[in-house]
């Protein structure tokens, strides 16, 4: 008798193909927002003493061929876990994602997040709900997003896809083979210069940074450059002394770089710069006459109000004392009438 080994086929989970397409086996390539990782931490601060992780729905968009995810948002999921069961709030999941769908139409449900990198048992029952027909992310794989909180440790990020894993309909739901996948964590300028600013917190015991002004950010903006363009120069000089190795990669990327800078004089610069500077000054002066001319103008009316409501006040008063004195002196008349009869 011949002996055969055993094999486990795991069927791995891609996204729909198009029509007359074949399936492809390039992996998916996730992309996480900032803002995201902020909502999960804040949850993970906010859980109770004796709950050692907690979970969330992740909403994002997806590409067309279903390659490609970018969370951009999450919610919290109230759940309770001990070793021996998992419970979810399953019907406040739901009207969440109701909600968030109906605010934001282009988002979808995309997986889900937890704030352990552990993968258990429960976390396989999970991700087949998530990943799941009807209210699930079927047909496409749901994202399971582990972001680690330990105190003292850097955070670190995870992200994955599942494969049905089981012999019977009853094992493969609470069973799943977790696969890893490549993730970026990717923000634009705005979001950059927030998480600057966040930053330069750690360095401080208060844990705490103050807000600064546009000319300081152009300033350091300014240094940082300069610092750059000193690295690069050094390591140019390097390459040309031979005390560095060169890099073809690196010398096409100055070189397009470099391409890109505009030809102009540093007299034309500096002139623009100017104008540029009095065309600021001149907003600047406008602005502030305006203000100044729209209080003037409610101080003066203010002032009519008021002088208006003195000189009825004072003419009604002089009125009243003229009748008076009328009433005085016709008394005093008729009294000597009637002492001369």
């Amino acid at each position: 008798m011949l002996e055969t080994d055993s094999f486990l086929h795991l069927a791995r989970p891609l996204g729909p193909a198009g029509i007359g397409s074949q399936p492809t086996t390039a992996p998916l390539n996730v992309i996480v927002q900032p803002q995201a990782i902020f909502a999960i931490l804040d949850h993970s601060l906010r859980r109770n003493a004796d709950q050692e992780r907690v979970i969330g729905t992740l909403l994002g968009v997806r590409s067309e061929d279903g390659q490609e995810v970018e969370i951009r948002n999450c919610f919290a999921v109230g759940h309770t876990e001990t070793q021996e069961q998992v419970e979810v709030d399953m019907d406040y999941q739901k009207q969440m994602l109701a909600l968030h769908l109906k605010a934001n139409p282009k988002e979808v449900l995309v997986g889900w997040y937890a704030t352990s990198a552990e993968l258990n048992t429960f976390s396989a029952l999970i991700q087949n709900f998530y990943g799941g027909q009807g209210d699930g992310t079927w047909p496409y794989p749901a994202v399971h997003l582990t972001i680690s909180t330990e105190a003292g440790k850097d955070i670190e990020a995870r992200t994955y896809i599942s494969a049905p894993v089981g012999v019977t309909a009853e094992r493969a739901a609470d069973s799943a083979a977790f696969i890893p996948v490549p993730h970026e964590i990717r923000y634009g300028k705005a979001e950059k210069s927030g998480l600057e600013l966040i930053s330069g917190a750690k360095d401080n015991l208060d844990r705490t940074a103050s807000v600064i002004t546009d000319i300081e950010s152009l300033e350091n903006a300014i240094e940082e450059v300069l610092n750059m363009l000193d690295r690069v120069s050094r390591y140019v000089e390097a390459v040309i002394d031979e005390e560095a190795p060169p890099s073809s990669a690196l010398g096409q990327f100055l070189l397009n770089a470099l391409a890109l800078a505009p030809k102009v004089d540093p007299e034309d610069i500096e002139r623009d710069f100017n104008n540029h500077i009095q065309d600021v000054l001149v907003v600047a002066y406008l602005a502030n006459t305006i203000r100044t001319q729209i209080d003037l103008s409610n101080r003066l009316a203010t002032a009519a109000l008021t002088l208006g409501a003195g000189d009825g006040l004072g003419g009604n008063l002089a009125n009243g004392t003229g009748s008076a004195e009328t009433g005085l002196r016709g008394g005093q008349r008729g009294a000597r009438a009637g002492r001369n009869g």
